[in-house]
């Protein structure tokens, strides 16, 4: 399961608003991210090509079950490493932008050592 960043931050966005929104089309994607409308398209495009998105007629957006993997473990990733970052004193911006970035370079054994390391402290 290779990804490039790009891939894992749609993804991880249309998880993200799939929890808000009853559905996810190009439009939402484009105005959480503050991109354009044919970026978008174009992603969701090679998105789906690759079997990590499904979508309708209607221009409803849905993760197939390797895009939601993906994207669960992004996002996992991302907040972990967000709430770790601020209880070390980061401040919040810094704190999610870096954690934005590391979410993608680091490898599954190092994470998994962060979060046996912090479970006792961050989670209940």
């Amino acid at each position: 399961m290779h990804t490039t960043e790009s891939s894992e931050n749609y993804l991880e966005t249309i998880l993200i608003l799939s929890r808000r929104l009853p559905v996810v089309r190009s439009v939402d994607i484009a105005n959480e991210l503050g991109f354009k409308k044919p970026s978008v398209s174009i992603a969701m495009k090679n998105l789906r090509e690759n079997h990590y998105i499904t979508v309708t007629d209607a221009g409803f957006i849905y993760l197939t079950e390797s895009g939601r993997a993906i994207a669960e473990m992004i996002y996992e990733r991302h907040e972990l490493l967000s709430v770790w970052l601020m209880k070390l004193g980061v401040p919040e911006e810094t704190a999610v932008e870096d954690a934005c970035r590391i979410e993608h370079v680091i490898s599954p054994v190092s994470f998994e050592a962060i979060k046996n390391h912090v479970k006792g402290q961050l989670l209940p």
